[in-house]
């Protein structure tokens, strides 16, 4: 077993802010704290220190990513150099794949009306919403 006190890392939100996957670092702390990302199959917290071979789970939104850290960096750098501090899993590529595919096929899973509300489901959509 390694020590981890001696083996360098970088705090999680600060990796996720650096590989992109948060456009702030805030963003990628409120995520953390919200539970859409584990660390090697358990639950973060924003200063946890993240070192090469983790694994992390990552949703943000619809998007599921399993990836594995492949380097560290506390520096934002551009997407082509973010793009090598992470390797995502075979079985990660090969679901979102199938997710935008069964997007595509169901139209995003939004039920468009037929046409524009008349005036009188207008008055309706109006008086909900101040019920609201």
């Amino acid at each position: 077993m390694t020590d981890t006190s001696t083996t360098p890392g970088v705090r999680a939100d600060v990796w996720l802010w650096a590989a992109r996957f948060f456009k702030t670092r805030s963003l990628a702390k409120q995520a953390i704290e919200g539970g859409k990302i584990e660390l090697n199959d358990a639950s973060c917290k924003p200063a946890k220190v993240v070192h090469v071979g983790d694994t992390l789970r990552i949703s943000r939104g619809e998007e599921r990513i399993a990836c594995v850290v492949a380097a560290l960096s506390e520096k934002r750098g551009p997407a082509s150099v973010a793009q090598k501090l992470y390797t995502e899993t075979e079985e990660s590529i090969a679901d979102r794949e199938r997710r935008r595919e069964d997007r595509r096929l169901t139209g995003g899973a939004l039920l468009r009306p037929a046409s524009r509300p008349d005036k009188h489901a207008r008055r309706l959509i109006q008086d909900l919403k101040k019920n609201l």
